[in-house]
């Protein structure tokens, strides 16, 4: 029979955790509260906290001193230990996820604005059988002007105004 190193837990308890793994813990907390203050401010606003811990991410901000911003970050992890940080957490991911996602969106327009001056019509009517309600004149004019605008080697203005037509209309 294997013996129980910890005779007082009760059957269905967890183990109590090792201190190695508390402490990864709470170099975890520390590290999502140095990614807040680090945060751009416009960002940081929508991100829910309780204000005790808005009030030290602010301060940390404010830090020039290396040992001192050092001091406040460790204050952050142990206000962050007694919160619940999973929703913080899940907020920046979601930061994360749409600058993915808007550099996968850019990148497409980009693709679709070379194909369209590279290819022309061909690629016209392809991107109106996509997205139907484009308008097709319009489209015309800043491609012919864009390519005009390459072979003269001429600067992109047009190129730049048919991908913010494409940024406008494609979402």
């Amino acid at each position: 029979m294997i013996e129980d190193s910890f005779p007082d837990r009760l059957p269905d308890e967890e183990p109590p955790k090792s201190k190695s793994a508390v402490k990864r813990e709470m170099i975890a907390l520390q590290k999502l509260g140095e990614e807040l203050v680090d945060l751009a401010p416009a960002k940081l606003a929508k991100v829910t906290m309780p204000e005790e811990l808005a009030e030290a991410v602010m301060l940390a901000r404010r830090l020039k001193n290396r040992e001192g911003r050092r001091r406040q970050l460790q204050y952050i992890g142990k206000i962050m230990r007694v919160i619940d940080s999973e929703g913080i957490r899940r907020e920046l991911e979601s930061f994360h996820h749409d600058s993915q996602v808007f550099r996968q969106q850019f990148q497409r327009l980009e693709n679709w604005r070379d194909r369209l001056i590279s290819e022309g019509d061909s690629a016209l009517e392809e991107l109106i059988s996509d997205i139907p309600g484009l308008d097709r004149q319009h489209l015309r004019q800043l491609i012919r002007q864009a390519q005009r605008d390459a072979s003269q080697q001429k600067p992109p203005a047009a190129s730049r105004k048919l991908f913010q037509y494409l940024r406008d209309n494609c979402q």
